[in-house]
């Protein structure tokens, strides 16, 4: 019986992750940040030779996160200011949001938000780019 449900939950567990990849496949990690509730402003720089992106995506881990304004800088100095004023929780990502014109080379990426965090504890924000 123990051994049965040790293989019932592994199984459950296999199925979440080949899930959980097969959701992220084509999207490249470009850079993440440890945001509190001390703080209400950050960015996440990107290297330049990570590429030119047609859509990004940001990722919240361990608390939600209210955004409020998310501007993207690219590398030929312009940016882009992307209408945001969404709550992510944990474990949830936002929308996939396209950019704007060719051949852009993000710079970074700067939010502005509202960590729901307990005092001292921090929640993760991952910048995903897709090609």
């Amino acid at each position: 019986m123990k051994r049965r449900l040790a293989a019932l939950v592994l199984a459950g567990l296999m199925v979440s992750v080949a899930t959980t990849a097969s959701a992220q496949r084509g999207w490249t990690m470009l850079g993440q940040r440890e945001v509190t509730d001390r703080a209400d402003h950050d960015v996440i720089a990107v290297s330049a030779e990570r590429g030119t992106f047609k859509q990004i995506k940001l990722s919240v881990q361990r608390a939600s996160v209210d955004f409020q304004r998310v501007v993207v800088h690219f590398g030929n100095g312009d940016s882009q200011e992307v209408g945001m004023k969404n709550t992510i929780r944990a474990g949830s990502e936002t929308r996939a949001i396209d950019i704007d014109g060719k051949d852009r080379v993000i710079k970074s990426v700067e939010f502005w938000y509202d960590a729901n965090t307990r005092r001292g504890r921090q929640a993760t924000v991952r910048l995903l780019g897709k090609h």
